[in-house]
């Protein structure tokens, strides 16, 4: 089984995002997958090992990553590591993923699968706050899985807002770059929120019909959206989380103080998207083993 160890090109050639998403959605209504608790394990000198079980009743997986924020603006990634697979019948080994590639495909097609089905207006421009790795993936996502045509682009680093840019022009996507994300929300029906959240990255009030994908923040301490922007989302429009587990998670939303009860799981979402009154969607994405284990599905289903 010499070829069961994937580079990060290869694993991500194993998973476009349209069937990424399509295969995510396949997983929610799949009743034999099961995904424990995940362990996060704070770490000497500010970074966290996380250790990711999930199941169905063909494969079993692990993500094992490290989380280092102290990597940002250096040549290191700040996210590394492996998703293991196993064959559930005979307890093989069947590959070994590369996790930082998942971690970032698997984000995005959920956002993506989030945008298709909940979104007012999925034709609109997107606005991307945040120009790493996930900022480059929701690109790549929406672009494929939506067909967006014009992208707005905010980071704290100019240079690396002006190197996604460009990478949006390569695909044949109108982009600029600006200083204040704030300031093109009026111009967005679609945002994304991907930085290191270590503050608020927007604060004025979303168009009535915006969708935004806030992926940044996955700690209570941690949030991107300002507090009276989700109470305005979540008072005319609605709020969606990904995981029940965003319940305990979501910076952004504990830190409102609202209870987290009344806001509907992606699952519940897909299944009643006509109970929504009109109005802006606010996503918010923590993560989930069981994205990696649909990534690790569509990887055995090519």
């Amino acid at each position: 089984m010499h070829h069961s160890i994937f580079s990060a090109d290869e694993t991500a050639s194993r998973l476009p995002y349209g069937a990424l998403a399509r295969e995510i959605a396949l997983l929610l209504e799949d009743p034999s997958v099961q995904v424990p608790p995940r362990l996060v394990q704070a770490l000497p000198g500010g970074g966290s090992l996380f250790v990711m079980p999930a199941f169905d009743d063909r494969i079993a997986i692990t993500k094992l990553i490290t989380f280092t924020p102290g990597n940002a603006g250096t040549e290191r990634a700040t996210i590394q590591g492996d998703v293991v697979v196993f064959d559930i019948a005979t307890g093989q080994r069947l590959m070994i993923l590369d996790g930082p590639t998942v971690t970032a495909r698997r984000t995005a097609a959920v956002s993506l699968l989030a945008a298709q089905r909940l979104a007012p207006n999925p034709g609109g421009a997107l606005l991307i706050v945040g120009a790493g790795a996930q900022g480059h993936a929701h690109l790549d996502a929406f672009v494929q899985g939506l067909g967006v045509r014009e992208v707005v682009i905010a980071s704290g680093s100019y240079a690396s807002a002006a190197a996604l840019a460009d990478y949006a022009n390569s695909l044949g996507v109108r982009s600029r770059v600006v200083s204040d994300p704030n300031t093109a929300l009026d111009a967005c029906a679609l945002a994304v929120t991907c930085t290191p959240a270590h503050r608020v990255v927007l604060s004025a009030i979303p168009r009535s019909d915006a969708f935004i994908a806030a992926v940044g923040a996955f700690t209570p301490s941690m949030a991107e959206i300002d507090p009276t922007v989700c109470c305005h989302i979540a008072r005319t429009g609605a709020i969606v989380l990904d995981t029940s587990y965003a319940a305990h998670e979501a910076g952004d939303l504990l830190q409102t103080g609202m209870d987290m009860k009344q806001f509907k799981t992606l699952q519940q979402a897909i299944g009643s998207t006509s109970a929504f009154k009109s109005g802006p969607i606010l996503f918010k994405s923590c993560g989930w083993a069981g994205w990696d284990l649909a990534a690790a599905r569509a990887t055995r289903a090519l």
